[in-house]
């Protein structure tokens, strides 16, 4: 590690006002005041300033191949006082040719500190603002901020989107720039620091969405400008689509391939294994690979506008037409998905639906569902996945899968996460009474159908704690003890234990601690010790524990199914955070394992050595690959960088999965692309999409995955027939 401090005559104290608007703290090019400059493993080379292709002097500062090489920046005594400043500016430009991570810190008075982190694009001169309180794109309603840089009063501006910590304003005593971990030395240049009175965020977030619900400062291919080009691209598309939809005789009606080894036909959807290979089969006996979409809605596209009218530039006016698209709703939960986000209440607007009137004259959610599956159908998938409008097993042309929703009055379980609310007290009562009834209502208009595939026990439960818990692996079994013994849970927990150990002695040698009275693992707050090498009891009973809790939830749930809709699949409970009882068990009980996999490769999501033991067959029930180069601003939970690398993604996640022979299905997550501002649900807002929010397909992404979903069909056929598998 190397350490460096300099005393540098720089331009302006703390004091000193360089213009009206703006406190400059110092100047790396001419100076004139006593500034401290410390360096850790960084340094500046270069006594002259460089001058950059805008005629613009900088001076170089070389970041070292270090954990943590910083610049800081101190004054030469005493503090800076910014009590009446809200933003830190500072002139940069990234000089390598790639992206760099920065991170800036600003600490003061009692060790309080201001952190951000952001990428400093290569390319041109650009001035980094932070501003100087804590900030978030939730703050905005939204998962992900506007695109950086942006130009603002004549500037290429990068606003930093998150920023975390507090602090004393009147008392900043350093400013530090660090590059994390670099692999070998990379440069940045600067000319000027300096602190605002006012930060341009509330600004740069205004007039944000045009008419269209676009992005308003996002230029890209097939941009809508006008309602004329919304009529023609539609008209196109039927002609396409008529043409697309020409069916061969090697389908069966459900979209299961004729083959000459047909397997077993039940009427109703089931699993098979044949050469190895798990398959879904349809009902007239044919096998059957679900590759499906998620969200196949017209009615979960709206966004809250309440609050924050000014980042739609052109809302209708009441009287319009397009006025019949606003509502109201409520969305504050409490839940870890809207945890700290603002503007999660009120008044709506459905930009999705308004451009489905400008485009076809009115929105008939008919036409919709019937033009949707014409497209899905076209495009090479066979499924309607989750969340999707439940109106499309009414004369199903595709077939679907459903949802069991359970909700009630039960006992929950904090596991730390709770991203959709925290897990459900199996053994409790009103548990086995709350799914009863989802699977009822599920159930009843679709016994008999044969196009529904089955049913997902619930979604994403959060089975795990955090994952910067070493310990969040057993988080549930902690947390039941930590809780009182009118929690149904808990009372099973300690029964499970008097059961195995008797008593208080039995439990405080086996566990390493000294239990006076059995009677004290009733308080509430009781803390088990953690796992040990040297107890392992502790972890065996923490797995006995979770093995048991799994198995009464997906008991619960399947018992009510055999009697609700005997004739479907239980598909599982899209795991998202997992623990292995909770997998195994969903392997014993349900038809089907599932998992949401945000991931390169279904490989990357989950031990395949593990399930390949379970020989359980598994649909792969959400996966994405998105970008922010088409106007959300969010590139999803697994981001590409642009547009073009999306279809190539896809190709790659589909052509591993079919090397798996335990999976059976894979989910696109989702249909549509999510509102600019945010979807009511948590304010989510990526570029996941097939179709635009304008209800126009991504031409080329479509293109790509047509041929990527027709090849797998024939992979599969060569599967099915025990060839050699080629690859997609």
């Amino acid at each position: 590690m190397r350490l460096h401090v300099c005393a540098w005559v720089l331009l302006g104290c703390a004091s000193a006002v360089a213009a009206q608007d703006k406190q400059e703290l110092f100047n790396f090019v001419r100076p004139l005041d006593v500034v401290q400059v410390v360096t850790q493993d960084a340094e500046l080379p270069d006594l002259k300033g460089e001058e950059s292709p805008g005629g613009e002097v900088f001076r170089r500062v070389v970041f070292q191949s270090a954990k943590q090489p910083t610049l800081r920046l101190t004054p030469q005594s005493g503090s800076w006082d910014w009590s009446d400043q809200e933003a830190l500016s500072v002139r940069i430009q990234n000089a390598m040719d790639w992206d760099l991570t920065l991170d800036v810190e600003i600490e003061s008075g009692a060790g309080q500190l201001l952190k951000s982190r952001l990428n400093l694009r290569a390319g041109p001169a650009q001035t980094l603002l932070i501003p100087l309180y804590e900030t978030s794109p939730q703050r905005h309603g939204m998962r992900a901020g506007v695109p950086m840089p942006v130009q603002y009063d004549g500037r290429r501006v990068l606003l930093a989107e998150s920023v975390n910590g507090e602090l004393d304003k009147a008392l900043v005593r350093s400013v530090s720039l660090s590059v994390p971990n670099p692999d070998s030395a990379q440069s940045v240049l600067i000319s000027h620091v300096a602190v605002q009175p006012k930060s341009p965020e509330v600004a740069i977030y205004q007039g944000i969405v045009d008419a269209y619900g676009q992005y308003t400062n996002g230029r890209w291919p097939g941009k809508i400008q006008r309602d004329e080009q919304l009529q023609q691209a539609a008209a196109e598309e039927a002609l396409q689509l008529q043409k697309t939809l020409v069916r061969g005789d090697e389908l069966d009606a459900y979209g299961g391939w004729k083959t000459n080894t047909p397997l077993t036909k039940t009427g109703f959807f089931h699993t098979e294994k044949r050469n190895g290979r798990w398959f879904l089969v349809t009902p007239d006996g044919n096998p059957f690979f679900s590759l499906g979409v998620n969200a196949v809605n017209s009615g979960q596209n709206a966004t809250y506008i309440e609050g924050r009218e000014s980042m739609f530039s052109a809302l209708p006016k009441e009287g319009e037409a397009l006025a019949a698209f606003y509502g109201s709703a409520d969305h504050q939960d409490g839940n870890g998905s809207n945890r700290d986000r603002a503007f999660a209440k009120g008044r709506w607007f459905d930009f999705y639906a308004a451009n489905l009137q400008r485009t076809y004259g009115q929105f008939d959610p008919l036409a919709w569902r019937q033009r949707s599956q014409d497209r899905l159908l076209a495009w090479g998938f066979n499924t309607i996945g989750n969340w999707s409008d439940p109106e499309f097993a009414v004369n199903p042309r595709v077939p679907f899968t459903l949802p069991l929703s359970i909700r009630g009055d039960f006992s929950t379980i904090s596991t730390g996460v709770d991203w959709w609310g925290a897990m459900p007290d199996p053994f409790d009562p009103r548990f086995a009474m709350a799914a009863e009834r989802a699977v009822a209502i599920a159930a009843r208009d679709v016994r008999d159908n044969p196009w529904l595939i089955g049913f997902f026990a619930d979604n994403e439960l959060a089975w795990a704690g955090p994952a910067e818990d070493p310990n969040g692996r057993y988080a549930l079994a902690y947390s039941t003890l930590r809780l009182t013994t009118d929690v149904p849970a808990k009372r099973a927990f300690l029964k499970q234990l008097r059961d195995k150990y008797r008593n208080q002695d039995g439990l405080s040698k086996a566990w390493g601690i000294q239990l006076q009275a059995w009677e004290l693992m009733e308080d509430p707050g009781f803390e088990a010790p953690l796992p040990s090498p040297e107890y392992p009891a502790i972890e065996a009973d923490m797995q006995a524990f979770l093995s048991l809790y799994a198995q009464t939830y997906f008991k619960t749930i399947s018992e009510s199914l055999k009697w609700h809709a005997p004739n479907h699949l239980l598909l599982g409970g899209r795991f998202a955070s997992s623990i292995p009882e909770a997998v195994s068990a969903c392997a014993a009980i349900c038809d089907v394992l599932s998992f949401n996999f945000y991931t390169r490769e279904p490989q990357q999501g989950y031990d395949f050595e593990v399930l390949r033991k379970l020989d359980k067959p598994l649909m792969v029930t959400e996966f994405h690959f998105g970008s922010r180069d088409r106007g959300p601003f969010w590139g999803g939970v697994s981001e590409v960088y642009k547009e073009a690398e999306r279809g190539p993604a896809y190709a790659q996640f589909l052509s591993k999965a079919l090397e798996e022979p335990q999976i059976v299905g894979v989910h696109w997550f989702q249909y549509l692309d999510q509102p600019v501002t945010g979807r009511l649900l948590d304010g989510e807002n990526g570029h996941l999409g097939l179709v635009a929010i304008t209800d126009r397909p991504w031409d080329e992404f479509v293109k790509s995955v047509q041929r990527s979903n027709r090849q797998a069909v024939q992979t599969l056929k060569q599967q099915l027939e025990g060839t050699a598998a080629a690859k997609p």
